[in-house]
């Protein structure tokens, strides 16, 4: 099962919100091992342009001005050799857990220029959640900013059954290995500078989630940390800064995932900090997504009665959320608007727009009116399964999940009303490179890097 990617289709990426400061998961380092195949050319995304004779001038214009592009997830990998667990990212400093590999790339000699993309230090993200399995990998741009050099994302299912049984299923974790695998090997065949590997709820709540990422480790050869619910909420919080605007004095951002959805309440009101996290007055994760909530009511069938009895399970679970009213002073000011950061929110605009095919570009930053939002629940409602899977925005892989998606957003939109909704086609991948950024330095000294 394939799922777009949603952060591949731009060619730069604001990322403007760090975090405060390290989280109770620190960073410890890993010494990448590099493949002795060389990389074919299709698999050099985001490589030097070439070098031409000319105009120092223009040859410079050209290289900013260069779009990149996610290379095909099918092209420039290298499966592991059946029946031979890939070497695992191993860590360099044995006092500290090993849970966020980071690889230490030689750093760019000092100088004038602006170094091509093919010399500036490149970093990575993976999110395996409830529901995908999501891969970045970028490099930094002018500052705040960052281009997307490669990609990948697939829906794993990851969380399958897992409201049932408590424990992930083994189809479910044999899914996210292959994916896992694919990732290992995109992440091998670079220098990575820094990297962060996270695994959020499904793991998270599994009886087995520990000894399932021994075996991702053991057979894909990648570390991944468990995050605890703040940093998942704090990180989709940082990947998102750029897309709230200078007089904004508040904004309540969502992300409904897969197993659990995480709520960050934020007022600008006083000094405004350069990191968005920094803002945070109030969060809450309910531990409720659209595939628990969905195998709890039902995705294929979704009657008017079991679509509003979603809805007050998920505004149960929010009335008992103590600081929900921590912007009530702000809710009236046309400076307050909702931000979502979710495939609910993202499949809402696509159908929106009417798009015949979904295009992360006119998505990402869309602002839709209170109007619009209800037609498009209205209108998702009305539709049958099949339906669903005929909108392009929707497709197979989501029919059966979207309609409780947007049930959890039926139920925020309640409890913090506004006329205007954001949508972000981001969230904690775009927030762990802006972290890792960040905190390397790279955007200081006109984003050449600490020198």
């Amino acid at each position: 099962m394939e799922d777009r990617d949603t952060g591949a289709g731009a060619s730069e990426l604001g990322a403007s919100s760090a975090s405060p400061g390290p989280s109770g998961s620190g960073t410890a380092g890993w010494q990448q091992r590099r493949s002795t195949e060389p990389r074919s050319a299709a698999g050099q995304a985001g490589d030097a342009p070439h070098h031409q004779k000319g105009n120092p001038k223009k040859r410079r214009k050209r290289r900013r001005g260069r779009k990149v592009f996610a290379r095909d997830e099918t092209q420039g990998n290298r499966s592991p050799v059946p029946g031979q667990a890939a070497p695992a990212l191993e860590a360099r400093q044995p006092t500290a857990p090993a849970i966020s590999p980071v690889a230490q790339a030689p750093r760019p000699e000092q100088g004038t220029r602006r170094p091509p993309v093919h010399e500036l230090p490149v970093f990575a993200a993976l999110d395996l959640g409830t529901n995908n399995c999501r891969l970045l990998v970028a490099v930094p741009t002018r500052h705040g900013q960052f281009r997307v050099i490669d990609a990948f994302s697939r829906i794993v299912r990851l969380g399958e059954g897992l409201t049932a049984n408590g424990r992930l299923g083994q189809p479910a974790m044999d899914r996210a290995v292959e994916a896992l695998k694919i990732c290992g090997d995109k992440l091998r065949s670079r220098k990575i500078r820094k990297a962060r590997l996270i695994a959020t709820e499904a793991c998270r709540s599994a009886e087995n989630g520990v000894e399932f990422l021994e075996r991702v480790e053991r057979e894909a050869g990648l570390k991944l940390e468990i995050i605890d619910r703040q940093t998942e909420a704090r990180l989709a919080v940082s990947g998102c800064g750029s897309l709230v605007e200078r007089d904004t004095q508040g904004v309540v951002l969502f992300d409904i995932g897969g197993g659990s959805s995480e709520i960050a309440l934020i007022d600008l009101t006083g000094r405004r900090s350069p990191r968005l996290a920094n803002h945070i007055v109030s969060w809450t994760s309910l531990p409720v997504g659209v595939v628990s909530l969905a195998e709890r009511f039902g995705g294929r069938t979704v009657t008017r009665e079991i679509f509003n009895a979603m809805v007050d399970d998920v505004a149960g679970r929010l009335a008992s959320f103590d600081g929900r009213d921590r912007l009530s002073h702000l809710k009236a000011s046309p400076n307050f608007h909702l931000l979502g950061t979710s495939g609910t929110v993202t499949t809402l605009a696509g159908v929106h727009l009417d798009l015949e095919r979904y295009d992360r570009r006119r998505v990402d930053g869309l602002w839709m009116d209170r109007d619009s939002v209800d037609r498009m629940v209205e209108r998702l409602v009305g539709w049958d399964f099949q339906q669903r899977c005929a909108n392009p925005c929707i497709g197979a892989d989501r029919a059966d999940l979207v309609l409780a998606g947007c049930a959890i957003l039926e139920a925020i939109r309640a409890v913090w009303p506004s006329e205007r909704l954001r949508v972000a086609d981001r969230g904690l991948r775009e927030g762990i490179l802006s972290e890792l950024m960040a905190d390397d330095g790279v955007w200081r000294n006109d984003g050449r890097g600490r020198q």
